[in-house]
């Protein structure tokens, strides 16, 4: 067998290792989580809830435990895990687009957008079908002022749309703020702090349901992308002279990441961080490949926020909001990351 035999044989089964321990670890890190919280179940017993759904066996459970497992939990950890896998492949796809490994959903200015939508809704309606749509509406809304500030000359230049994210995110959470100011502080006005601070505790199959069909599209069409994400993270020059359309695509990665952000805004509030953070473990795992980070930072994230919301919600006796966790973990990260890039670029990253 040649050498190039071998190295490709070596490089096969590396692959197949890595795709089963990211599987055994999602899978065991969401079968401890839906078995913990304040009605503690075993895992063994929660497996066998989960089987017993695909094929008859003795119930070994109790009625209570079945409606905590699927009823409470499961429904939670999918919200988390769709979230979470999202938030990663958009903060993948914003950092090899922008070529700055600094750089997450928020940059765009969605986040801001979507909050203000979903803090809006608080204030004027009860409803969480009219929370989620006017915080997935106007975190469309953002991007379009995103784009729209942005465009020099029929382009949208990588610089234009940074500081376009910023004036567009300073201006939403100023509105969010006035929002604050005039809600009632003893009725509405807790409830829009803590779901402006991120959590799933009202997640159910409902909020599943609104959240994965976006995500699905908008991922899946960051998967089909992903070569021309690699060549995008070599320059303007290099990718227009590889054929690609640098400006449509930077667009449509763009809108891909403003529909994902406005979706997981949508039904958690406001989640931050993962797009920052999940990127760079992923990427510390298997390199600066596209076609292999995309995915494998997609899995990373969604047990990533899993575990974030597993210890928000039994760490304490009173739930923890997910984005003071994830700034806890996010911000030293990030502090990190800024003091280690800041003499070198981005292709030592």
């Amino acid at each position: 067998m040649s050498q190039a035999s071998l190295v490709e044989k070596a490089g096969a089964n590396r692959a197949v290792l890595l795709w089963a321990g990211l599987a055994l670890a999602l899978f065991f890190t969401v079968l401890l989580a839906l078995g913990m919280g304040r009605y503690p179940i075993p895992w063994h017993r929660v497996l066998a809830i989960l089987l017993g759904n695909l094929a008859p066996l003795e119930a070994n459970w109790s009625q209570v435990e079945e409606q905590v497992v699927e009823a409470l939990r499961l429904p939670r950890i999918l919200v988390a895990l769709t979230c979470g896998a999202a938030l990663a492949a958009a903060g993948v796809a914003l950092q090899g687009t922008f070529r700055n490994p600094l750089v997450g959903p928020q940059i765009i200015g969605v986040s801001s957008g979507a909050g203000f939508g979903g803090a809006l809704a608080l204030l004027l309606s009860e409803s969480q079908l009219v929370l989620m749509f006017s915080a997935f509406a106007f975190g469309l809304i953002a991007m379009a002022i995103v784009l729209w500030l942005s465009r020099v000359g029929g382009r949208s230049p990588v610089l234009m749309l940074v500081l376009a994210g910023v004036v567009t995110s300073a201006m939403f959470a100023a509105l969010t703020s006035l929002i604050q100011y005039v809600a009632d502080p003893e009725d509405k006005l807790p409830a829009i702090v803590f779901w402006l601070m991120g959590s799933f505790s009202t997640a159910g199959y409902d909020e599943l349901a609104w959240v994965a069909p976006p995500v699905a599209v908008t991922c899946g069409l960051l998967f089909l992308l992903r070569w021309r994400i690699n060549v995008l993270s070599l320059g303007d020059e290099e990718a227009e002279s590889l054929g690609v359309s640098v400006n449509m695509t930077r667009l449509v990665i763009v809108f891909c990441v403003a529909a994902i952000a406005a979706a997981v805004v949508a039904v958690a509030g406001v989640v931050g961080w993962v797009g920052l953070v999940v990127p760079h473990l992923a990427r510390m795992v298997v390199g600066p490949d596209h076609r292999i980070l995309l995915p494998v930072a997609m899995v990373v994230g969604g047990g990533y926020l899993v575990i974030i919301d597993t210890i928000a919600r039994t760490a304490t006796t009173a739930e923890i909001p997910l984005g003071v966790l994830t700034a806890l973990i996010g911000a030293p990260v990030f502090a990190y990351l800024l003091k280690s890039t800041q003499a070198r670029g981005w292709n030592r990253d």
